[in-house]
């Protein structure tokens, strides 16, 4: 009987004691938000990184960047800040593109242009020719090659606006900015131009990788503003013996030196086991990379200095780590990767966030069934109108080579990202399109989410 006592006690007990741990968790949750929303530093810092200009890899700009976030870390108290070397491409745009449409009447009318990024320049004069017009990729297949052989191919891949999910739209067209050189160079084609993959209805040209193959010819590729998009289809309508003059002056260099930028608390229990976080510091040339990924960097930046400034020392080593060359090439995470095996690092969790600085609203999840139960039984601690549900898949170019070496479970920042493709890979995303209680929600959101995977495990 009286070894029965005690147990009674433990059982009567012990549901008091989870729920007082609760309760803590909740307090301490609280104040990651309380604190974020306050000072705005997240918000200051991206201020600071965007008035640096475009960081491109291989770029001055790119290089003040890591420059500057360095020395913000250095600052910050944290027990370990570095670079870690990586090997990058280097591309640059040149002088600005030009593009006009010369219809057969002999009148003029201008396009809004970029180049798509790593495209080859055109012949010095620039390029005059017939345009093919075609919606996708498939249906440039259904053509003969001497149907495109000498043209211009225009893919006018619409954005679907139906969608709920601007994501789904942005796959579905994606496709004809990076394959669109190559499919249309195999038909003889000696240009590529897309309609901009974009959710807007401006005139702004949007960016963004392309690809090439070697057993066929490079030709320049490049992207319309969407109302220089329908200009060109409405005039191709009435008059198909209209052409495109093309002029652009990229070009590549050799590999350069980089790096990616890190720093970290050291675990008092198990700091041999890491929680990495981080966002891409790399941007396109065309814009300052605010939303893209600028507000990841101060995501993780932000989430990394709230643990240190609350006091909480964590039980496993938690490292936020601003990549290099995302945009074109994904040369950090590789060698983020790479430098953990080669090191023998054993990480708990990959977190990236990658979507903007918009309200934050769940995360997704690359990870088994318990790991997705255990993150789900947590979404009630996360204050309303932030993080309200986990959904399966997800996680972020950068983090995906660790997961693919070593099977490290993956966590993507899910956000409202509406407006995010109006502004994406264009002169658009700047630091005046980012909102600042917006941004620190989504601090104190991975902030929340470090902390119960360093408290509870994954």
């Amino acid at each position: 009987m009286r070894k029965f006592i005690p147990f009674v006690l433990v059982l009567t007990f012990l549901p008091l004691l989870i729920h007082a741990q609760h309760e803590d968790r909740k307090i301490q949750i609280r104040a990651f938000y309380d604190q974020t929303l306050s000072n705005r530093q997240s918000y200051q810092w991206l201020e600071d990184l965007c008035s640096l200009g475009p960081r491109l890899s291989g770029s001055e700009g790119s290089l003040r960047a890591i420059e500057w976030m360095k020395g913000v870390m250095d600052t910050c108290g944290f027990d370990r800040v570095y670079l870690q070397p990586v090997k990058v491409p280097h591309w640059e745009r040149g002088i600005p593109e030009k593009a006009e449409i010369l219809d057969s009447r002999g009148l003029r009318y201008d396009l809004n242009v970029l180049a798509i990024g790593g495209s080859v320049a055109t012949p010095e004069g620039g390029i005059l020719a017939s345009v093919v017009e075609v919606p996708s990729l498939m249906a440039l297949e259904d053509l003969e090659r001497e149907e495109v052989e000498g043209k211009i191919v225009f893919f006018n891949s619409i954005f679907d606006q139906t969608n709920i999910s601007p994501g789904a739209s942005y796959g579905a067209v994606v496709a004809s900015r990076a394959e669109g050189a190559i499919r249309a160079a195999r038909k003889g084609a000696v240009a590529s131009i897309i309609r901009s993959v974009s959710s807007g209805f401006d005139d702004v040209p949007h960016t963004g990788s392309g690809h090439y193959e070697a057993s066929t010819d490079s030709i320049p590729a490049a992207a319309l503003g969407v109302q220089s998009a329908d200009l060109l289809h409405q005039i191709l309508l009435r008059d198909p013996l209209a052409k495109v003059y093309l002029s652009m002056h990229c070009r590549w260099h050799p590999d350069t030196e980089s790096f990616n930028v890190i720093a970290e608390i050291t675990g008092n229990e198990r700091p041999d086991q890491i929680i990495v976080m981080g966002g891409h510091l790399d941007s396109w040339d065309v814009g300052v990379g605010a939303h893209d990924d600028g507000a990841g960097c101060m995501h993780t930046l932000g989430a990394l200095k709230l643990l240190l400034d609350q006091g909480v020392r964590p039980k496993h080593t938690v490292r936020a780590v601003m990549f290099m060359n995302e945009e074109n090439g994904l040369r950090g995470g590789i060698t983020y990767a790479e430098q953990a095996i080669s090191n023998g690092e054993e990480h708990i969790v990959a977190i990236e966030s990658d979507a903007g600085g918009y309200s934050p609203r769940g995360f997704g999840v690359s990870g088994n069934a318990s790991q997705m139960e255990k993150l789900e039984s947590w979404v009630g601690l996360f204050p309303r109108n932030t993080i309200s549900y986990i959904s399966r898949g997800g996680g972020g170019a950068d983090i995906g080579p660790l997961n693919r070496a070593d099977g490290t479970p993956m966590i993507g920042l899910i956000v409202d990202g509406q407006k995010m493709f109006d502004l994406h890979h264009s002169a658009n995303d700047v630091f005046e399109a980012v909102h600042p209680r917006e941004l620190e929600l989504g601090t104190a959101s991975i902030a929340t989410l470090v902390y119960l995977i360093d408290q509870y495990g994954l």
